[in-house]
């Protein structure tokens, strides 16, 4: 007998499934990096995007290989959507020599150019340039490729991102500017800084802009995938402001006295994961298959974060090797 051919709602399913793994991934890593950090075992600094997983997702999800993107100073969801290995990824944050970047780059410039991650980047709106540039690669080259630029919407105050939208626009570069709206700029809610949205600011520049939820992950990857196929076909830049929710501190450890306890009290409610997890229960996954899924993951995490602590340390002087031009 035949096997029945599957149906776009099974398709649907399986998608999803996909979508949601790659979300609970992320989740599970931010919350060990941050007990890891706490208990002094990460060095330097990190900034986690919890709660705005859905975003780093759905546009994964809409790139592929040869797709280029650059990532802020919030970046690990950025990283390992676009496909960064785990073992890698943690020798990196852990400072160790077999890390992505040999253990220079650590959580706020982790970068993988086999994949196409050009890096995270701890300056506000730096990153930009660097997708532009890559989108000029492409479109140089004759590539159907495309680089997506991420930046928060404290970013909307700077320069360089007036500067990339028009240069874009005027060269009808291969862009996808990536708005992770999560209404704060570090301490201060982004409308009492902005005196505009990206939707205007996009339309100043003559680039064609779109907004989406940024905590239904289905519906980032499916109007990322809209947008990347138009910039694909050579119609130029495009905008997706996603609206998300940061649910933790602008740094790990910030207490967020500045925010209101009812509001963060109420983030609970817009977890894109557990609305991933409803949809999947309605179409009939059960508790006890995202609970395999759950675990197989911790075990992964668990797995790549010993492999890290039983890493070499980075050398010092390979590393300072590395700081000036001609370096090793």
């Amino acid at each position: 007998m035949a096997k029945a051919k599957p149906t776009a709602c099974d398709n649907r399913t399986a998608r999803l499934r996909d979508l949601h793994e790659r979300m609970v991934l992320i989740r599970r890593v931010e919350t060990r990096l941050g007990e890891l950090f706490a208990e002094d075992e990460i060095p330097g600094f990190i900034h986690l995007s919890i709660g705005q997983e859905a975003t780093a997702t759905g546009i994964g999800a809409a790139l592929g290989t040869d797709d280029t993107i650059s990532s802020t100073h919030r970046g690990h969801g950025h990283a390992l959507a676009k496909g960064m290995d785990l073992g890698g990824f943690f020798l990196e944050l852990f400072g160790k020599a077999d890390g992505i970047c040999a253990g220079r780059g650590g959580s706020m410039h982790v970068a993988d150019f086999d994949i196409g991650m050009l890096g995270a980047n701890g300056i506000v709106g730096a990153g930009l340039p660097i997708a532009l540039g890559s989108a000029l690669a492409h479109q140089v080259k004759g590539r159907k490729s495309l680089s997506a630029a991420f930046f928060g919407d404290g970013a909307m105050g700077e320069g360089v991102l007036h500067e990339c939208l028009n240069l874009a626009s005027i060269w009808s570069l291969p862009v996808l500017f990536v708005c992770e709206n999560n209404g704060w700029g570090e301490f201060s809610p982004s409308d009492k800084m902005l005196a505009t949205t990206p939707l205007k600011l996009a339309a100043a520049f003559d680039v064609p802009a779109k907004s989406v939820d940024g905590n239904d992950v289905e519906a980032v990857a499916d109007l990322a995938g809209t947008l990347s196929d138009a910039i694909r076909a050579g119609k130029g830049p495009h905008l997706l402001e996603c609206k998300t929710t940061r649910v933790l501190g602008h740094f790990a450890g910030d207490p967020q006295k500045y925010r209101d306890p009812a509001e963060i009290e109420a983030l609970a409610k817009k977890d894109p994961i557990l609305r991933a997890e409803r949809k999947l229960r309605r179409a009939g996954i059960s508790a006890g298959d995202l609970a395999a899924t759950s675990e197989r993951i911790d075990n992964a995490v668990e797995a790549a974060i010993m492999q890290a602590r039983n890493g070499a340390n980075a050398d010092f002087a390979s590393a300072a090797a590395a700081v000036y031009a001609g370096g090793a």
